[in-house]
């Protein structure tokens, strides 16, 4: 068995819903409210080779994730209980569309929710972690073996195994997937990870607009994210020229309505419901006010002789 060492990043959370509490609660057998513990989600590692020329698989990360649950959050490894400080209460295998590993996998990585309490004592560590100070950690478990890329047999059997980690061979570099995962031992608050992804995820906090969120984090998605916002933007524009000519129609269709009052009624109307009504309005406007025609038939004359004559057919 061998005891590794792995870094990953911290993530603010949403104020904890009633599904959030009930993990936690259930998991301790305690009953604290929402007003007493502060909640924030881990990428404790992924399938990515780190600086140490190493990586989980995904059936690994499969089996640290029930592993992890109810493991406590401490300061550089310090297995002290002074410096416990978070728990998690549940795990998660977490797809990453569009990123392959070394080893040909897509990209996943192994998720934790954690949970620390309000406390006074607490607060400052909560003021780091919502400021980005205190965002990587690092995670310490047991696998049973050390897998090399190159020969497929363990790399510290160095009767089997004689390759060196790091080194290329025929054009492939040597690799080793930390396997079979036994124990999960506890998450520490680092200063430099192994992992460089690892650690702290921003999601949506306490006054934290989505943008806010994203603009914190790295990936693929990032140019994805700009096309939805710049096709956003063109759907708003017109969806307000939409409201305007809605209106506009509206206040020569019905005499009546003010302005105001229609500008209230199209404000409230999505991009169908628009469409409809001014589609409407437009059916009114024709009836009410036909268009005059050029042509003439039978022999009726429209307009004064003379007038744009060279253009009467």
């Amino acid at each position: 068995m061998q005891t590794v060492t792995k870094e990953a990043r911290t993530q603010v959370t949403a104020d904890p819903a009633a599904g959030e509490l009930e993990a936690i609660n259930s998991l301790n057998g305690t009953s604290l409210t929402e007003e007493e513990v502060y909640l924030f989600a881990v990428r404790l590692c992924d399938n990515q080779t780190d600086r140490d020329m190493e990586y989980f698989g995904r059936q690994d990360l499969e089996v640290l994730a029930p592993l992890f649950v109810g493991k406590t959050g401490i300061f550089d490894h310090s297995w002290s209980a002074r410096d416990q400080t978070a728990r998690i209460y549940r795990t998660e295998v977490v797809d990453e569309p569009g990123l392959v590993s070394e080893a040909g996998e897509p990209g996943c990585y192994l998720k934790g929710y954690a949970y620390m309490l309000r406390t006074a004592e607490n607060a400052g560590l909560i003021a780091e972690i919502e400021g980005g100070i205190k965002k990587e950690v690092s995670v310490s478990c047991a696998v049973s073996g050390s897998i090399c890329s190159i020969c497929g047999n363990d790399i510290h059997d160095r009767t089997a195994c004689s390759h060196v980690k790091g080194r290329v061979y025929e054009g492939r570099r040597c690799i080793v997937r930390l396997a079979q995962p036994t124990d999960a031992f506890e998450w520490s608050f680092v200063a430099v990870p192994a992992q460089p992804r690892a650690g702290v995820v921003k999601s949506l906090g306490r006054g934290e607009s989505l943008d806010q969120v994203l603009a914190g984090l790295d990936g693929p998605w990032q140019a994805e994210w700009k096309e939805l916002q710049r096709q956003a933007a063109a759907g708003r524009r017109y969806l307000e020229k939409l409201r305007q000519e809605t209106v506009r129609l509206g206040l020569m269709a019905q005499k009546g309505l003010q302005r105001e009052t229609l500008q209230a009624i199209a404000g409230k109307l999505d991009e169908e419901e628009l469409e409809e009504l001014r589609a409407c309005y437009a059916r009114q406007l024709e009836d009410a006010l036909p268009l005059p025609v050029q042509l003439s038939y039978g022999g009726e004359q429209r307009g004064e002789a003379g007038d744009d004559a060279s253009f009467v057919i």
